[in-house]
Parts: structure tokens; C-alpha cells; sequence
């Protein structure tokens, strides 16, 4: 007697967990559809983007700033919805990605700062950095281009104004008004 009340319970048991797998299939196909389909009955594009290397311009930028500004960039694009893949410039995966954007940026301006001033008086010292983005498609059409400054003004490393930076850059992609459309259609250019 014992022994069929143990066997009926395992049994609806198995049954049990079998309908929540198949309920939770069904509820997991209807909210991925969901979520691909904008407002209008149609599927969103999601674009990749890969991150090209720092380009100095013509400024004495030291080499530690480029790759704290890239680094910073590549963290920064990655905590943002617009894009379903973040690459790095070289990654042979992206020439593979479907819907590819490259972000290109270059130094316009770079103001060192001073730590040591900034931490005697609040109002000399600060680190400042003016880059030209520039979002392009595969085939080299600008779908954005901005400016965008960073800077460190009171505490903190000079290195801090790349976070900052990156940071204001991984912004203004976001509030562009292309990547509400999901599509690259218009060149959009200022300053942030």
C-alpha cells in the first residue's frame, strides 16, 4: 500500500513539473516575441557595434589615455540596450554580425590636468578631453556624428575624464533619435 502511494506521487510529480515546462515554453516564445516587435506590429533592427581604435588626431595624447578612453567605451556601450553586440576593433566575429555599426572616434582636444591642483584648490587643475564620434554602417555612411567632452574638474585621477567621457559618449548614442527608430536613416551632428 505503501509502495503505490510513493509510485502515485512521483508519478504527479513528474507530471506536475512536466506542465510547468511546457507553460513556461509557451510563456517564454510569447514574451521573446513580444519584445521583438516594435510599436508599430513590426521587428526592430538591432544593430552591433564595433569600437575602433582611439585615433590621437594631431594631439600628443599619451598612449595610457587612448586605451583608458577605449576601454572605458567598450564598458560603457556594453551596460547600453541599443546594441545586441559589442565588438572590439579587430574581432573577426563582427565581420560576421548581420546589422554592423563602427564607432569612430578622434581627439580634438586634451587639457592635462593637474591632481595636486585640483585637490589644493577647487578651481585650477582639470583634466578636459573634446572627441568627434562618429557612428558609420559597414559601407562607410555616417549615421551620427557628435561632439563629446569629458573632463575631471574637482576629485579624482586625470584618467577619471575618460570614464566621464565614455560615459557622455555611450549617452549620446542612446538619446540619438536613430536608435529610437532602430534604424540608421539620418546623419544627425552636434555637440554634447
Amino acid at each position: 500500500m505503501k509502495t503505490s502511494k510513493c509510485n502515485l506521487s512521483i508519478a504527479s510529480l513528474i507530471a506536475l513539473v512536466a506542465i510547468m515546462l511546457a507553460l513556461s515554453g509557451q510563456l517564454f516564445g510569447q514574451s521573446g516575441a513580444a519584445k521583438s516587435s516594435g510599436g508599430n506590429g513590426t521587428s526592430a533592427t538591432r544593430w552591433s557595434v564595433q569600437v575602433d581604435q582611439i585615433d590621437p588626431g594631431n594631439l600628443d595624447l599619451a598612449y595610457s589615455f587612448q586605451i583608458a578612453i577605449y576601454e572605458n567605451l567598450v564598458e560603457e556601450l556594453k551596460k547600453t540596450p541599443q546594441f545586441q553586440q559589442v565588438f572590439r576593433d579587430g574581432d573577426l566575429k563582427a565581420s560576421a554580425a548581420p546589422n554592423l555599426l563602427v564607432l569612430k572616434t578622434t581627439v580634438e582636444k586634451y587639457t592635462p590636468g593637474s591632481e595636486t591642483r585640483r585637490a589644493v584648490t577647487t578651481v585650477s587643475g582639470a583634466t578636459k578631453l573634446t572627441v568627434r564620434n562618429q557612428l558609420l554602417t559597414r559601407e562607410g555612411r555616417v549615421v551620427l556624428e557628435r561632439t563629446v567632452n569629458g573632463n575631471v574638474r574637482f576629485f579624482g585621477s586625470n584618467l577619471r575624464a575618460t570614464h566621464n567621457l565614455a560615459r557622455n559618449i555611450a549617452k549620446t548614442i542612446k538619446q540619438s533619435s536613430w536608435s529610437d527608430s532602430g534604424q540608421p536613416t539620418a546623419i544627425l551632428t552636434g555637440q554634447l
